[in-house]
């Protein structure tokens, strides 16, 4: 579990760890407190006081909708499709590659931010973005914003007024080979505020947090 950690660390994700079912479901169910909760769970089936198939089901009964990925072991094809009917988003068979894991990881996150934010229209000051159709009008014209321009602003969509960092932004956007990008993600920041801020050197909606990364400010 340390190894994993670190993986994901590695990855630029902020890591939780629970020593039982019931600690993991309480961390878990921060949203229904008012908290900030989990971007993604990773949850095993074999917990300590509360098992993982119990912990997705209350879960989901509790409403909370935040992807969860279940590890099973080799063998319990039959306990990973009962986790699937009760709400899991994937599963990966213990032992595993990580590198598949990180892959999975990040699958999973993609496609529920586009889940979140496809049925919506979003103003970004006289910007109007169809995040569904891909497409973008300013001031009443057609706006040209990339595919890969819109899959940031759906990252920053998603956590609006929280800040993003440069490193999820590289795996979320780039995937794997995220480290080969190093002023990537700068670079794409920049054009979009040309195309989306009225004054691109003093940006008001897509904001630099030093050293960290970005923060997307909506009216």
């Amino acid at each position: 579990m340390v190894a994993l950690c670190d993986s994901l660390e590695s990855e630029g994700y902020s890591v939780q760890t629970a020593t039982d079912g019931s600690e993991g479901f309480r961390l878990a169910t921060a949203p229904l407190n008012g908290e900030k909760g989990p971007d993604l769970i990773v949850l095993d089936l074999m917990l300590p006081r509360m098992s993982g198939l119990e912990v997705c089901q209350r879960l989901r009964d509790a409403e909370v909708e935040t992807p969860i990925i279940m590890l099973t072991a080799r063998g319990a094809a039959s306990d990973a499709a009962f986790g699937l009917k009760l709400g899991a988003d994937d599963y990966v068979t213990k032992p595993f590659d990580v590198g598949e894991f990180l892959a999975r990881v990040g699958a999973v996150l993609r496609r529920f931010l586009r889940q979140q934010t496809e049925d919506e229209v979003i103003r970004i000051g006289d910007a109007e973005l169809d995040l569904r159709r891909l497409r973008a009008r300013k001031n009443d014209e057609p706006l040209d914003l990339s595919p890969r321009e819109f899959e940031i602003l759906q990252l920053l969509i998603a956590h609006r007024g929280d800040t993003v960092t440069r490193e999820q932004l590289l795996h979320h956007i780039w995937g794997s080979h995220a480290s080969l990008y190093t002023r990537t993600v700068d670079a794409h920041i920049a054009r979009l505020r040309h195309k989306l801020e009225p004054d691109p050197a003093n940006p008001q909606y897509i904001i630099t947090i030093h050293r960290v990364g970005y923060r997307l400010i909506t009216d």
